[in-house]
């Protein structure tokens, strides 16, 4: 087995999972809506996969900010292409800001509607539009 890495995706946002105490079980911070399911989607993308990534910066936390790879396939992109996540556009350098990380319009399933129902306001409070 390869090395365990933290890493953040970088140029993306998506909503937060919950958080609890693995001894405890108590939740310490509420997720987010569609949280679980933006985890899900990504973990079945890469789970027990070798995937290759590129180093971006390191965050506050000491995480590696990256794209993934895998396959020849950005798994960043596809996440909001498929509407798991949002695409944060003023931190993204200006050669992969293009159509790379543009949302579609109409999200793949209705559940998952990052793209058009829950704008990117609803991650932070509860406006929708």
């Amino acid at each position: 087995m390869g090395t365990k890495v933290k890493i953040r995706l970088y140029g993306i946002d998506a909503p937060e999972t919950e958080k609890s105490n693995k001894k405890t079980g108590h939740v310490s911070k509420p997720g987010q809506p569609y949280g679980e399911e933006a985890y899900q989607a990504l973990k079945k993308k890469i789970d027990r996969q070798k995937v290759k990534f590129e180093v971006m910066d390191i965050d506050r936390y000491k995480r590696a900010v990256s794209i993934l790879r895998l396959d020849n396939r950005n798994i960043n992109s596809e996440m909001v292409r498929e509407g798991f996540a949002w695409a944060y556009r003023q931190y993204l350098d200006r050669t992969l800001a293009s159509d790379t990380y543009r949302q579609k319009n109409r999200p793949r399933r209705s559940t998952v509607a990052y793209g058009s129902r829950i704008t990117r306001n609803h991650h932070g409070s509860s406006e929708n539009s």
